[in-house]
């Protein structure tokens, strides 16, 4: 069977098969004049039914032409025979012939290769058929060389896309650097940026148990400031609360004096830097191999993507694009396993991450019965059974491994990180920090393969069995994905809305069905917030 494509495209089909030709008809000279006249409206009416008649007609009799072609010795032959019994045996002989053409030629690429110089348009397939007149199976061949090719560069194009989205994550927008860089300043210039934080008569409120005490540990001036303002408006008695920003030594200064020019507008707010304090010699050499355990971590799960040319082969996802975030070997995320030596005086706090907002009253959580659990999270999710508010354990840890399989079931709910209620005197009464320690030497002694990078995987490790379960409407993540997932009706009514993932409000990046949600917070009346212009 040959089937071929004539030069002219499709305005002309030429049949190769001599011997058979088309004579002139004989009566066409010049014709005798109509001996009835046909009225105007009997005209119209036939050309109306020929309108609709004729083009059934020609598709029928092309489609015919192009059976006969490869069925039939001549087109003539057998064209009065499939006029009158249709076509739908020699349809399914060519779908068949071009099925068998297909899968034979997917049998011999089973690697799925493209050679080089295949096509890169369909145009360019049609003139290779005409010029070449090649048979249907050459025309599956580079018909299925031409769409593997295509696929190729679409999902290459996915991600490189993705991985350029993930690096824009990981930015410092100018308006944020400005910001420090004006406070830093202001600082040294300015008395008032200088005041004592909390004021002298606020002091003793630090360490009152009958007060909220809510800890924040941040490098991000603008994001704490949302923190703090967003649940001080949504608070029933905002004069309750004490907020403890922990922070680093580069940070320490512009932060504090944002919070001490803005101390009217908000309640006992205390800022301090990692420099000022005074731990034992044995907690910086356990915070030293902390950081030394994670670093190696995130270096092994870099290179295998480095390996792979980043290429989301079987069994990675997203989240190893986002395991390689700098958060990820960031002290001050890595330190909140150590907070009852940060706040040796308080008994129960409020955790709460640098990108999320508040939008309820949160006076409840520190009423809240634990049960004699150490951490309050959310664990089931607004969607319902079987639907996870964050990720499932599989998605954290590698299940090949005994270790792992042998404390988790992949697919049940991780707990959520960055609205946690803690309560401290009974964590002190535990061994979950040294059970933390013990896990990161684990995974040295066992090729660094049980876990992706980031400080979550090894503290569910630690916390196992002594998470108390929240209402899922206290905390509502996810909002720094792609695309974010949580109905309308849920984000309105959610407490805490977490920007969790790379898509953080005060990037470009971020996403803007949400991102309003976070900028009414930002006090847009602030001579620095305008000069950095903060909210362009």
């Amino acid at each position: 069977m040959k089937f071929y494509i004539s030069a002219t495209g499709i305005k002309k089909v030429t049949i190769s098969n001599p011997g058979v030709g088309f004579g002139k008809g004989s009566g066409g000279g010049g014709g005798c004049s109509a001996s009835r006249r046909f009225s105007g409206r009997t005209f119209l009416l036939l050309l109306l039914l020929l309108a609709l008649v004729l083009p059934f007609i020609f598709v029928r009799f092309a489609f015919l032409v192009l059976e006969s072609a490869s069925v039939c010795d001549s087109p003539l032959d057998c064209m009065g025979l499939r006029l009158l019994r249709g076509g739908d045996d020699t349809s399914l002989k060519i779908g068949e012939e071009l099925t068998r053409a297909l899968v034979e030629e997917t049998e011999q690429d089973v690697n799925g290769r493209v050679t080089k110089g295949s096509l890169d348009s369909f145009d360019d397939l049609v003139k290779e058929m005409t010029l070449k007149r090649r048979d249907i199976k050459a025309f599956a061949s580079v018909t299925k060389k031409m769409l593997l090719q295509m696929e190729r560069k679409v999902q290459s194009a996915k991600h490189h896309e993705l991985v350029y989205w993930h690096l824009a994550s990981h930015g410092i927008p100018k308006s944020l650097h400005c910001l420090s860089l004006r406070l830093t300043e202001e600082y040294s210039v300015n008395a008032m940026a200088r005041t004592r934080l909390p004021p002298p008569e606020s002091v003793s409120r630090l360490t009152d148990p009958s007060f909220h005490h809510v800890v924040i540990l941040t490098d991000n001036v603008l994001a704490a400031s949302v923190v703090i303002s967003s649940t001080v408006e949504n608070a029933v008695n905002p004069d309750k609360f004490v907020f403890h920003i922990v922070t680093d030594k580069k940070t320490y200064t512009p932060m504090h004096a944002w919070f001490a020019m803005n101390s009217a507008s908000s309640p006992v707010v205390e800022v301090k830097g990692l420099h000022q304090y005074d731990w034992p010699q044995e907690v910086n050499f356990k915070v030293r191999e902390m950081l030394d355990i994670h670093r190696m971590i995130w270096r092994r799960h870099y290179q295998n993507l480095k390996d792979s040319d980043f290429s989301f082969v079987e069994g990675t996802h997203e989240q190893s694009l986002q395991a390689l975030n700098p958060s990820c070997l960031a002290l001050l995320n890595h330190l909140r396993i150590y907070i009852p030596k940060l706040f040796p005086d308080l008994n129960k706090i409020v955790l709460l991450d640098d990108d999320v907002v508040v939008q309820r009253d949160l006076s409840s959580l520190w009423e809240m019965d634990l049960n004699g659990k150490v951490v309050g999270a959310v664990v089931d999710s607004w969607c319902g059974d079987n639907c996870c508010p964050g990720r499932t354990y599989k998605d954290y840890f590698n299940f090949s491994h005994p270790l792992i399989s042998s404390n988790f079931v992949e697919d049940d709910c991780a707990w959520l990180f960055g609205m946690n209620v803690f309560d401290l005197k009974a964590w002190r009464q535990t061994n979950i920090t040294e059970a933390y320690s013990t896990w990161l030497r684990l995974s040295v002694s066992s090729g660094l393969q049980l876990w992706q990078p980031g400080a979550l995987p090894p503290t569910l490790l630690a916390f196992k069995g002594l998470t108390q379960s929240l209402d899922p409407s206290w905390h509502v993540a996810g909002l720094g994905s792609r695309s974010v997932k949580s109905p309308e009706e849920i984000l309105k009514s959610a407490a805490v809305l977490h920007f969790s993932g790379p898509a953080k409000p005060w990037l470009e990046i971020s996403n803007p069905e949400v991102r309003s949600l976070w900028y009414r917070y930002v006090n847009s009346s602030d001579i620095f917030i305008r000069k950095c212009k903060i909210m362009n």
